[in-house]
């Protein structure tokens, strides 16, 4: 039995655990909300994973490389990555990149693209269940862009090919959630006008053409409807962004680039950047011989590591195209990299990495037009 003391003593500590209950220290309450944010990203990750793996389980797909790839950190980061992949492809040919910027420490959402990935002998008569109108698409950006938000405070949205049309179509319907977009050999037309022509007037099938030993993911072909679909989607995009204002971009193309125009992306370039002077564009040179299909060696680019870099010297500047052009021209003028830096007052908005993509900017073009008198050797 308790003796007088021992009753005493635990009447005043039940009152005091009372109290404390109620009326937590500051320090306590403050963790509240920290620990309750963790325990719904947790939750809002673990849907993520879970819903697309069953409703990949359902299809199936055609192969694991064929499946959605997630690379999600502990907890919601700076940025949060959503890449698309190419036409008749899959998400594989994001993992690269994906994986470099898991390690930068964001996260990163590489969806499977509607009608894509399955399983099945698919041929001219049976072709693959590829959407042939937008909607299918626009909707599972907008939806992924939604998942995206709660992963973390800014969206990067991004796409190779008829990806990269998906995301520039989602940086000018959605701007304001939407931080920057990386576009990657966007499709926005044919590189030759009569394949335009072609498309538009053909319902047949396209076998792509497979160099032997090459491990084939996607699909061997497709409807050219299906296609059209991207071509429709990339010609009101070049048309909108005339009159209204997107996230800001950066383009990438190649010179060797077989499948898609460098002129539209160029012409998306010019139009973007009069409302988004932090929009950038670069076009790889020719002698590098980089694909359409430009983000893993595995589909022929040997320089995809310059990619990399390029792309998280983009995300992690705030440089507008006019201060990287001039930092170009300053060191086409002879001085150093620290030396233009300094002298444009740029110390806090540049890294070194910067460097690495200035020494790739096309200079002559540069030079020619802060001197319109200008005539190279």
């Amino acid at each position: 039995m308790f003796n007088k003391v021992q009753k005493v003593f635990c009447y005043f500590l039940s009152i005091l655990l009372l109290v404390f209950a109620c009326h937590p220290p500051q320090s306590v309450k403050a963790q509240y909300p920290v620990q309750r944010n963790l325990l719904e990203y947790n939750i809002t990750t673990q849907d993520i994973v879970r819903e697309a793996k069953a409703r990949e389980d359902l299809l199936p797909v055609r192969s694991q490389a064929c499946r959605s790839i997630f690379f999600l950190q502990p907890q919601p980061t700076k940025k949060v990555f959503v890449f698309f992949h190419g036409f008749t492809a899959c998400p594989y040919q994001f993992i690269p990149l994906g994986k470099a910027l898991a390690q930068a420490g964001y996260n990163v959402l590489i969806p499977l693209m509607p009608g894509h990935g399955r399983a099945g002998n698919w041929n001219s008569k049976r072709p693959p269940p590829l959407p042939t109108k937008p909607k299918l698409y626009q909707k599972n950006g907008l939806a992924w862009l939604n998942k995206a938000q709660s992963l973390g405070e800014e969206v990067i949205v991004g796409g190779l090919s008829g990806g990269g049309t998906l995301a520039a179509w989602l940086a000018l319907e959605r701007p304001q959630q939407i931080d920057r977009a990386l576009l990657f050999a966007p499709y926005l037309s044919n590189r030759n006008v009569l394949i335009d022509i072609f498309m538009q007037r053909s319902k047949s099938y396209f076998e792509w053409s497979i160099e032997p030993g090459t491990e084939q993911f996607g699909y061997s072909g497709f409807p050219l409807p299906a296609l059209q679909v991207f071509r429709s989607m990339g010609k009101d995009i070049l048309k909108r962004v005339r009159k209204y204002p997107t996230a800001p971009m950066f383009i990438i193309s190649s010179e060797s680039d077989r499948a898609v125009g460098n002129r539209e992306h160029q012409a998306l370039f010019q139009a973007v950047l009069k409302r988004q002077p932090k929009t950038w564009y670069y076009r790889f040179d020719r002698i590098l011989n980089i694909p359409h299909t430009m983000l893993t060696e595995a589909e022929g680019n040997n320089y995809y590591q310059l990619l990399i870099m390029m792309v998280k010297v983009y995300v992690e500047s705030n440089l507008t195209w006019t201060q990287v052009e001039e930092l170009a021209y300053q060191m086409s003028q002879g001085k150093t990299f620290n030396t233009a830096v300094a002298k444009l007052n740029l110390s806090q908005q540049v890294t070194q990495d910067v460097a690495a993509f200035i020494t790739m900017v096309d200079k002559r073009a540069i030079v020619e037009s802060h001197n319109p008198n200008f005539r190279g050797e």
